[in-house]
């Protein structure tokens, strides 16, 4: 075996370097959602603080599951600040496309980061490190990717959140090597990037839409791809 890998999760496998924020956001324009984005990031970061605060996702939820919670408590904040005027069904049934529409696009970027990291693992040992609810081994089952990594840190697992370098170093030690021996792939220079290389480790930054414009540059990261495929060449 040659070098490892330690990969992140959300915003690295599912959506392929587009930060969740703007993959949803991507979505209610598709579906047509009539409210602004400066409107919708506020609902985002709403949720996203709830879900991190509350102990809303359950160890059993699926990632539709997880999806769907997100989407609701969206639209709720949505309508109670008055940027969305629906009934119930009405808000139903918007819930309902929007949640297919990033199901869907989940399911395709996974589908085609499941063909990397098995030609990866002929070669190299994968772990997986990543800011999630609890619920991740359910959610790698779901899409094929729980036979795939040699070991999985969770922060909510292990009590450790990104962007702490000792979680990237708790990878590193399932991988049984030294720092300078792991390549990390992440998505975000903030969580991934910078937090990995104080751990010691190589980094690659998978590139894509950013939260904001700020996230252009990533002198931190020691490559820089633009697909995971990228990995293979």
């Amino acid at each position: 075996m040659s070098k490892g890998y330690i990969f992140d999760y959300g915003g690295t496998l599912d959506t392929g370097g587009c930060h969740w924020g703007k993959a949803i956001w991507h979505a209610y324009e598709r579906q047509n959602v009539p409210v602004e984005e400066e409107q919708f990031r506020e609902a985002y970061v709403f949720t996203e603080r709830t879900l991190g605060g509350n102990p809303i996702i359950q160890s059993d939820y699926s990632f539709r599951k997880t999806l769907s919670v997100k989407v609701h408590i969206q639209l709720k904040r949505l309508t109670d600040l008055g940027h969305l005027s629906l009934n119930e069904q009405e808000t139903e049934d918007l819930h309902d496309r929007i949640l297919e529409d990033l199901y869907s696009k989940v399911e395709e970027e996974t589908a085609r980061s499941r063909e990397v990291l098995l030609a990866l693992r002929k070669e190299h040992r994968l772990v997986l490190v990543s800011n999630f609810y609890g619920n991740i081994n359910v959610v790698l089952k779901e899409f094929g990717l729980d036979d795939i990594f040699c070991g999985i840190i969770e922060s909510a697992v292990v009590g450790i959140r990104k962007p702490d370098p000792r979680i990237f170093s708790m990878g590193v030690e399932l991988l049984d090597t030294e720092a300078d021996d792991v390549i990390v792939v992440g998505d975000s220079v903030d969580k991934d990037i910078i937090p990995a290389k104080k751990a010691g480790c190589e980094t690659v930054w998978i590139k894509g839409e950013g939260w904001t414009e700020q996230q252009k540059e990533c002198p931190q990261a020691d490559n820089i791809i633009y697909s995971l495929q990228e990995l293979l060449s």
